[in-house]
């Protein structure tokens, strides 16, 4: 070949495409301007520093100046991107002194086109595009040869600037003329141009991926200033471009060969199949990948992290309209704000007002701290359901995954250790060790949803114990060593032994679930499937709405979105505790742990819990967006607490206290109605406090019993009832009070041994009929309104509920 042609085919082709959108776009940086000042002055003049030299710019700024320039970056970007680079470092020389080796690069922001990664096809090639997926595997940082200097071992020429096809590729011919070497070149690296490079791989999120689809993944490329920028389980968008690159892994593979196999059990050998090369078919050697220039969090109306980020308040209104804005100041000022958001949240489910509770606190959460030492204190909650089969845990566990914007919905029996928190795997190309995100790591600042939790092998359940309570994930394996951030909350169901919760037994004994892992569970909520008409009339009654298509017509008085709006708002409050507040919380701590005692088969209450009803404190004061907790905080936190996991093993029964000071909502600074009456004159006033101020007789005993006690006396007291009804003697149909008191003294005759212990036994009970008939109502008393009947008010007429089963 003569030398003339040879240095034609060398000379570079010019791209005027390419250099007129160069020119434009350092016209562009040198003279937009905004606020009378040209915008990307002093950035640029920060990457004369080293550590420097990427230029971040808002393709809306690009658009507004010049719309045509915008289209061309669109549409050609992987081509013109060179030339972009190039105005870039000479927009960098005018304003400062910039070293001469020194490469300069632009990243993109706020481009409008967004696609998932199931739209991503060969048309999208080279363009400018925005995709967005969360990170579930993240590679180590390496260098990257991007522009080589070459040395040819025949002449000692230097080939500069040979660009590198994402893998190593050598010059195609000695740049001397009269030197035909093609093959044997050695790199310089000295004067070879190396940039960090990193990969991470991106999956479909849960939302955008359809029934019964394996989720998509692709190769995202960061380099330069963006490398470590994302953690696995996050959800990013990534602003770049889709590319063709080599599939090393595959080039790497031994090709086929022809094998030899046993065609039977005998020695008889066969001929075996060559392999595809053998037939002249070329194989597929590439994989399609993303060139990312810039990395930025998903917005929250993608699922994204906002909500996750300390942000002020002020920067939370920008991103608003004024309507949400306004919408979320009238929630705020909802007197009813707790009740109408729990009955506004989970419309398709009925009843279950407590659940919803926990589960509406654990969307808030509490406060995470931080001691001196260095130790941290979770705010999340974690809540655990253990019920009957068909009581809607698993509805519970669904309509959380889709309201919570990072939420992972995953089965116990399914999951294994790894598959909960993270596994290390090897890489097909490069044979080194990386970490892959687990459901954990993938809901990390949301909520894992666990169902079948008791299904899970006991191996896999001593994974997650860090995670619940450290809130870290910590890995040994194959040489790799890594603490994790698992910021979750988790919220489990599981199914008692047996498949039927047995109300003789304790928590415990009903579900198989080790000790340390029930004491990391805030709340544990207990749902029994029993027959009340009323009850299974309503569940039917919204069943059939349910199908029917009718729960439009049920009255919401907040929207999904404007709650989740709420709560991401909600969530910037740190409230702290006032004096009352944490003296009340001491106080309740004690009375809890004495109650439970110290017996090994019953429900310990540990400084866990302790902890619990901080959290759940905090969380009811971010729903009012108040600064500080307040002893009705405290209550109603107590009050949650006893009805999820301290009833689980029924409390002692306090006889003087009855169903009327039991508090059922947030508004618990009223006074008990018995005592409003006391208090107005209604009654005579308790014999212990006398009129003229001195007490003549000691205080009262306080009446309590266990509730084994209560239970196997109330059953005692059924019996004889139901006996005296269905006796041929009877005729009244019941029973007097007078003559079921009489008949009780008379069964235990060796414990009156005084008068006093007589009157005391008979005033004991009357109590125990009393929270019988008026707060359990197992005793219906049947009474008249005439006033020559007073006698029999006073003595009523008492009889069975016909709907009460004994539980033995």
């Amino acid at each position: 070949m003569d030398a003339a042609p040879q240095q034609a085919i060398l000379a570079r082709v010019r791209d005027e495409v390419g250099v007129k959108c160069q020119k434009l776009f350092q016209d562009f940086l040198e003279r937009f301007k905004e606020f009378e000042v040209v915008k990307y002055l002093e950035p640029a003049k920060e990457l004369i520093s080293p550590e420097r030299c990427t230029l971040e710019v808002s393709f809306d700024d690009t658009e507004a100046y010049n719309q045509m320039l915008a289209t061309t970056i669109i549409e050609e970007y992987y081509r013109v991107y060179p030339y972009l680079c190039q105005a870039v470092s000479n927009f960098v020389k005018d304003v400062g002194n910039l070293p001469k080796d020194k490469e300069c690069y632009v990243s993109f922001t706020d481009v409008p086109i967004r696609h998932k990664l199931r739209e991503l096809n060969t048309s999208l090639f080279g363009t400018l595009t925005r995709i967005s997926g969360q990170v579930v595997r993240t590679h180590p940082v390496h260098p990257e040869l991007v522009l080589g200097t070459f040395i040819c071992m025949d002449c000692n020429a230097y080939i500069k600037n040979v660009e590198q096809q994402f893998k190593f590729t050598n010059p195609t011919i000695c740049s001397n003329p009269v030197c035909s070497n093609r093959r044997r070149f050695l790199l310089d690296v000295d004067n070879s141009i190396f940039v960090d490079f990193q990969k991470v791989r991106i999956q479909e999120t849960q939302a955008e991926l359809p029934r019964g689809s394996i989720p998509r993944s692709l190769e995202i490329i960061l380099r330069s200033e963006i490398v470590e920028t994302v953690q696995a389980g996050d959800r990013y968008d990534f602003t770049g471009t889709l590319i063709v690159v080599p599939d090393v892994g595959a080039l790497a593979l031994p090709s086929a060969k022809a094998e030899i196999g046993p065609r039977t059990r005998n020695n008889e050998q066969r001929e075996g199949v060559t392999g595809l090369k053998a037939l002249g078919v070329r194989e597929l050697t590439y994989k399609m990948a993303f060139l990312a220039c810039s990395v930025t969090n998903t917005s929250a109306r993608f699922g994204g992290t906002d909500a996750m980020e300390e942000i002020s308040q002020e920067a939370m209104k920008k991103r608003m309209t004024e309507a949400e804005w306004n919408r979320i100041y009238e929630m705020s000022r909802d007197r009813n704000l707790y009740k109408n958001i729990v009955s506004s949240l989970f419309p398709a489910i009925h009843g279950n007002d407590e659940i919803k509770k926990g589960i509406t606190l654990m969307f808030f959460g509490g406060v995470a701290k931080t001691t001196e030492e260095g130790t941290s204190l979770r705010g999340d909650i974690n809540v655990c359901i253990v019920g009957d089969p068909s009581t809607a845990k698993s509805q519970f566990l669904k309509c959380v995954s889709d309201l919570s914007p990072r939420a992972v919905y995953t089965s116990g029996k399914a999951s294994s250790a790894a598959g909960l928190t993270a596994a290390v795997v090897r890489d097909e190309e490069s044979s080194d060790f990386v970490i892959e995100a687990g459901a954990l790591m993938l809901a990390d600042h949301g909520i894992c949803c666990i169902d079948e939790f008791d299904k899970m092998d006991p191996k896999d359940q001593v994974a997650i114990h860090e995670a619940m309570e450290q809130q870290t994930i910590s890995i040994t394996k194959a040489g790799v060593r890594a603490t994790l951030n698992a910021r979750t909350s988790i919220l489990a169901a599981a199914n008692p032994i047996g498949g039927r919760y047995d109300r003789r037994k304790s928590l415990q004994q009903n579900v198989q679930l080790t000790a340390p892992i029930m004491s990391r569970f805030d709340l544990f909520f207990v749902v029994l499937d029993e027959c009340n008409e009323i009850v299974d009339n309503a569940i039917a009654k919204r069943i059939i709405d349910l199908h029917c298509d009718n729960l439009n017509d049920l009255q919401v008085v907040y929207q999904q979105d404007e709650i989740i709006r709420y709560i991401n708002f909600a969530k910037q409050f740190k409230p702290i505790l006032s004096q009352e507040a944490a003296e009340l919380l001491v106080e309740n701590y004690t009375v809890l742990r004495q109650r439970t005692g110290s017996g090994s088969g019953k429900w310990r209450v540990t400084v866990r819990q302790l902890e619990s009803m901080i959290r759940l404190s905090e969380a009811l004061a971010k729903i009012e967006c108040m600064d500080e907790v307040t002893v009705k905080h405290v209550k109603e936190a107590k009050r949650l607490l006893q009805k999820s996991i301290i009833t689980v093993e029924q409390p002692d029964i306090d006889l003087e206290e009855g169903m009327n000071n039991e508090n059922l909502g947030m508004d618990i600074d009223e006074p008990p109605p018995l005592m409003a009456a006391f208090n107005a004159g209604g009654g005579d006033a308790p014999p212990s406090t006398p009129s003229n101020g001195t007490s003549h007789e000691p205080p009262k005993k306080k009446l309590t019993m266990t509730f084994e006690e209560y239970k196997n006396l109330s059953n005692m007291l059924v019996l004889h009832m139901r006996s005296v009804e269905e006796s041929e003697d009877d005729t009244r149909g019941g029973i007097r009070k007078s003559e079921l008191i009489a008949w009780y003294l008379d069964q235990i005759p060796d414990q009156l041994e005084s008068e006093k212990e007589l009157l005391d036994q008979k005033n004991f009970i009357e109590k125990i009929i009393d929270r019988l008939t008026y707060h359990d109502q197992i005793i219906i008393p049947l009474t008249t309104t005439s006033l020559s009947n007073r006698d029999e008010d006073e003595n009523p007429l008492l009889v069975v509920h016909p709907n009460y089963v004994m539980d033995m």
